[in-house]
């Protein structure tokens, strides 16, 4: 029978993430057979893996890495906020985004076949060891790379991340006083979850639908019963500015200064750095939105533990 020395098990232990004695039964296993415990550990880790697919991650975080004129944004959710601010699970998120920015993949399916940044596993691979390790599902849930002149802001410990791209001068992209305001538009989106840009980029089916539900609403007012629907669509049109307001980050207020919307903060600083300015396109990933979180029933834990 093979000796197991402490120092092999702690080797394992920095190759793989596992826990000690893991590690240990392991290499017992394997009879101190290195390549083969760590082929059995990530055996091990799929079928943890497995086990824990079906459970609702909708914790974890949001992060952002830029490099150079490229920047990435990814959510990878976790069961746990706890698990989502250990050290490991954060360096982990970050090891996706430069493997993200290495291989600039398109797709999900793209980037679990990609070698995990500084190792010779695949993102799926090292995924599913993550979740032999941390004990909860974890999921990559989305991603998107942005090149360009940018500005990113993350809202707390990662619940919100925000990229947005600009069209500008390279010189005055490089002023201090376009950095200041590009921060501040990053901070507007990520304050306010408007899912347009501007009046262009909105569907017309949802231009068409809010304006079925505004004319609605006008004759169902008794007091417009006698008005030609032409006057009741002239009103109509005239409150889609609410909507715009409520729906497009350029026509939002700008958070810093109620008395003027962002388009025109956008054109006042253009016009002080003796320039044009124009945001191209945005990015808001806020952490667990859309995913159904689980809620538990205390009286049924408790009977659970209780064996009832």
């Amino acid at each position: 029978m093979a000796t197991i020395s402490a120092q092999m098990v702690g080797d394992l232990k920095k190759k793989t993430g596992a826990g000690l004695m893991d590690c240990k039964k392991a290499l017992v296993e394997t009879q101190g057979n290195v390549d083969a415990a760590i082929k059995l550990l990530r055996e091990k880790g799929l079928a943890a893996a497995a086990k824990k697919a079906d459970r609702i991650a909708a914790d974890g975080l949001v992060s952002v890495l830029k490099d150079g004129d490229t920047v990435a944004m990814v959510e990878v959710n976790s069961e746990t906020d706890f698990v989502a601010k250990n050290a490991t699970f954060v360096e982990f998120v970050q090891g996706i985004l430069r493997t993200i920015i290495a291989n600039k993949p398109a797709t999900i399916a793209e980037l679990n076949a990609c070698q995990f940044d500084g190792t010779e596993f695949t993102v799926e691979a090292t995924v599913k060891d993550k979740i032999y390790t941390i004990g909860e599902n974890i999921t990559l849930r989305r991603f998107v790379v942005v090149e360009g002149v940018t500005s990113t802001y993350i809202h707390g410990n990662g619940s919100i991340g925000v990229i947005v791209k600009f069209d500008v001068d390279a010189a005055t992209a490089e002023k201090a006083e376009f950095v200041e305001f590009a921060k501040n538009i990053a901070l507007q989106a990520g304050a306010y979850a408007t899912p347009y840009l501007d009046r262009d980029h909105v569907p017309a089916s949802a231009i068409a639908e809010e304006k079925e539900v505004i004319m609605n609403q006008i004759k169902n007012d008794p007091k417009n019963a006698s008005k030609p629907d032409s006057i009741i669509e002239k009103m109509a049109m005239g409150k889609l500015g609410k909507f715009y307001e409520e729906n497009c980050l350029v026509d939002k207020e700008y958070i810093k200064d109620d008395n003027m919307k962002v388009s025109q903060y956008v054109a006042a600083t253009a016009k002080a750095l003796g320039t044009t300015i124009k945001i191209a396109s945005f990015e808001r990933f806020e952490k667990g939105e859309g995913i159904e979180k689980r809620e538990d029933n205390l009286g049924d834990e408790v009977a659970k533990m209780l064996g009832k």
